[in-house]
């Protein structure tokens, strides 16, 4: 079915989607991990009681900006500190890990937390080449089997899939753990609609990828045993504030991020500035706001019309919000009004 033809057929309606929230847990210019982390689980907190839907974590390394490194382990915190929010990885990057080892934790989160733990995957390494080579020791480890490794994964969660397996996962065997393929180009949404998996993509810092991929992972749909139709998360930068001009301040935070990529001098998140011309030069500038161009920032009004618009463009099931802002009450708040905009 063609993109026109599916934008035809499915009119989703913004009420009826539900939020969820991807938090990458960022360390701010004089904060530590510590802090970082007491912000998450108070974040996780608020958001259950604002009734968002999921909560997930990604997979950083060797980010002075990211704390969820160890992100098993955030969302066993998390998970620990909430009690009906579902909580889960917006990635794990597979091919960072043995199979087995990722069955084995998210068994056991799923074991504590039963019903709640959401398995997201991702083939790219999460950080750069010199760290994902010291993550993964063996120099040949490209993501490139990734279709693999997940077929192994996903045996050991269900011995149905691979008869005969001498090596079991335990805590994790048997145990139904929710697993989605994330993605920001096409590669995961092919794979991701011939095995009949949710699929999550990262239109947040891809945007130029996005119809194409939610096409190529619509169009490649087949039922399976978990889904009997697509269903797509797709995930978007949202700054809220009271007035437009406190949002596009907020926002500077998370435009210096990016600029500090783009320089390959990654840093903890800075606090906002007033006028970002005063820090990039043109083609940077450029750059960053064509990566940043589907982010919302503005007042409920605004972030009202733009969600809606955004949501006619992809027909998402669900939308899941990034929201990069230095000052954790006013993160806290840009949630807050997300929820009251339902």
């Amino acid at each position: 079915m063609s993109e026109e033809n599916f934008l035809k057929q499915s009119k989703k309606q913004f009420n009826d989607i539900p939020l969820s929230i991807l938090d990458l847990a960022p360390i701010v210019s004089g904060g530590t991990p510590a802090d970082s982390f007491r912000n998450t689980l108070d974040l996780a907190q608020h958001a259950e009681k604002w009734g968002f839907n999921r909560y997930w974590l990604a997979e950083h390394h060797n980010m002075p900006g990211i704390a969820s490194s160890a992100t098993s382990v955030v969302i066993g915190y998390v998970a620990a500190g909430t009690s009906k929010i579902r909580v889960g990885s917006g990635g794990i990057m597979l091919p960072n890990h043995a199979p087995l080892v990722i069955a084995e934790q998210f068994g056991t989160l799923e074991s504590l937390y039963p019903g709640r733990i959401d398995l997201g995957l991702g083939r790219a390494p999460g950080t750069d080449q010199m760290t994902m080579r010291a993550l993964r020791r063996d120099s040949r480890s490209d993501g490139q089997d990734f279709p693999e490794q997940l077929d192994e994964l996903r045996s050991y969660l269900n011995p149905s899939l691979s008869a005969g397996m001498r090596v079991r996962a335990i805590p994790g065997e048997g145990l139904h753990i929710p697993i989605w393929l994330l993605g920001s180009s096409g590669f995961s949404a092919r794979l991701a609609g011939q095995l009949g998996l949710p699929f999550s993509f990262a239109s947040h810092f891809s945007p130029d990828n996005t119809l194409p991929a939610l096409e190529v992972y619509r169009s490649n749909f087949r039922p399976s045993e978990v889904l009997d139709e697509p269903y797509v998360m797709v995930g978007v930068n949202v700054i809220a504030a009271d007035t437009d001009e406190e949002a596009r301040r907020l926002a500077t935070s998370m435009e210096q991020q990016f600029l500090n990529l783009v320089r390959n001098r990654p840093s903890p998140l800075k606090p906002p500035v007033e006028n970002m011309d005063d820090l990039w030069n043109p083609f940077e500038k450029a750059t960053i706001q064509q990566q940043l161009r589907t982010s919302i920032v503005g007042s409920p009004k605004v972030v009202t019309e733009k969600l809606r618009t955004f949501l006619d463009s992809t027909q998402a099931d669900e939308l899941i919000i990034n929201s990069q802002i230095y000052d954790h009450k006013a993160r806290l708040h840009s949630y807050e009004i997300l929820s009251s905009l339902k």
